[in-house]
């Protein structure tokens, strides 16, 4: 059986402002409504596959959780990371728990963030390479290179006529020059990310490449504990663990490599202009994602997150507007944008770091405005889901419910508002929501006081 590992824990800083720490790219619901990690779910369902593991960021719970039920999948396991470690960590941890399901477990390693068009030319590579990965080979897929890209990093294929071919190195990210050579030798592929596995041979490429890791990882998975339908591992133990990836920790050391080459009409998007180039355009080549309109104006991506964008007389220009951040680019520079979140990181800026909406277990706040001493949010709270109770030292805080029926307590009264009522919670009165209806309710927070920060907050009782 193939498990699918997923991997989820970037955050994807060249397509900032959309993209940021607490919603990062592979959660971005760009495509007819679906995110990136969701459309990589779904192309490992049907019987060929177990049910998946999920690797992410422990921060991104919430939307790992809410998107596989979006889509009506039960992971195998949502495996939390409290701190990044890159991909060797995740390739063995998926190895360590497909074998503990099954002995002769195969492990498809796939990050979240990947565009692949042609489902079928790649469920038929996947096909292709399950026969070397039965016999102990570590199979990597290959992209069959369309232009001398800069921005991927490319394996060199031994002379074959078999569809599974073997490998003669790994080559780093080249400059122009090299990577049209590349192209004209015809035996380089770019490096897609993906591998196809024996739980059995990874593990055993780690005993050999990399003991010490693999000592280390075994400590932290030991530490497993379940959390709803999460499963977190000790922080301090995973922290020990080298911050490395797969290819430099055990691809570039193994001998018993293979790569399938493809072409499923594959994109790693990686920038706005990736963006650009997967979406549907106008007769004159601009894209537009929500509000937006082109005037005397081609090959432009406008995204509209809040409100109207007109682009007039520009070409080759990207415009995304969020409610907090504009970024304006020309295509060729897409790839600065990681720059400038480098440069607001350094300044302290938040813009990097969160969105407006913030996720949470029980629905979403949005911020609205905030001033001295005042803060607004609009809250989406889902059927049959409840807040804390709880308390907060230097802030007191009016509700008012948009639409649905809100069961409030504060102190001791128990009451139900519905649309166009309100409350007022006093400094220090303990407090609670719970939405007891089957719609979500949808309402208005005005925060007043002295200090506004989330750490404010004292709990009592939390599900």
């Amino acid at each position: 059986m193939i498990f699918p590992c997923i991997l989820s824990g970037g955050v994807g800083t060249r397509l900032w402002p959309l993209s940021r720490q607490d919603r990062p790219k592979q959660f971005l619901p760009l495509f007819n409504g679906r995110s990136l990690f969701q459309m990589t779910v779904d192309r490992v369902q049907g019987d060929a596959f177990a049910r998946p593991i999920v690797i992410g960021n422990q921060n991104h719970r919430f939307l790992l959780g809410e998107q596989l039920q979006e889509m009506g999948v039960e992971a195998d396991t949502i495996l939390l990371e409290p701190i990044g470690r890159n991909t060797a960590a995740p390739a063995a941890m998926a190895a360590m728990i497909a074998e503990e399901r099954d002995p002769e477990a195969l492990v498809l390693l796939l990050p979240s963030d990947h565009m692949i068009k042609q489902v079928d030319v790649f469920q038929d590579a996947i096909r292709a390479a399950e026969t070397a990965a039965n016999e102990g080979q570590i199979v990597t897929f290959g992209i069959n290179p369309s232009e001398p890209n800069t921005g991927y990093g490319y394996i060199r294929l031994a002379p074959s006529q078999t569809q599974v071919r073997p490998v003669e190195a790994f080559v780093e990210k080249p400059n122009r020059e090299t990577a049209e050579t590349f192209l004209a030798e015809g035996n380089y592929v770019w490096n897609a990310g993906i591998f196809l596995y024996s739980a059995k041979a990874m593990l055993a490429a780690f005993e050999l490449h990399q003991p010490q890791m693999m000592t280390q990882l075994r400590a932290a998975l030991a530490t497993r504990s379940q959390d709803l339908d999460f499963t977190r591992i000790d922080e301090d133990m995973f922290a020990k663990v080298e911050d490395v990836s797969i290819d430099y920790a055990i691809m570039e050391k193994a001998e018993n490599i293979a790569c399938v080459p493809m072409a499923p009409q594959w994109d790693d998007l990686g920038s706005w202009s990736a963006i650009w180039s997967v979406l549907d355009k106008d007769e004159r080549g601009n894209s537009g994602l929500g509000d937006s309109r082109f005037l005397n104006s081609e090959n432009c991506l406008a995204y509209a997150g809040d409100g109207l964008v007109s682009v007039i007389g520009l070409s080759d220009v990207l415009v995304i507007s969020t409610r907090d951040s504009v970024l304006v680019a020309h295509k060729d520079h897409a790839q600065d944008v990681k720059k400038i979140v480098e440069a607001l990181n350094k300044e302290g800026r938040t813009e990097t770091q969160f969105h407006p909406r913030s996720y949470k277990p029980w629905g979403y706040t949005e911020r609205i405005n905030a001033g001295d001493r005042f803060a607004v949010q609009s809250m989406m709270i889902k059927p049959g889901m409840k807040l804390s109770l709880q308390s907060h030292l230097h802030r007191a805080e009016h509700w008012v419910v948009v639409s649905g029926t809100l069961e409030i307590t504060i102190n001791d009264e128990v009451r139900l508002l519905t649309e166009n009522q309100s409350a007022y919670v006093p400094l220090g009165a303990r407090h609670t929501l719970h939405n007891p209806g089957r719609i979500p309710v949808r309402m208005i927070e005005v925060q007043s006081g002295t200090y506004l920060a989330d750490d404010d907050i004292i709990r009592y009782e939390d599900q």
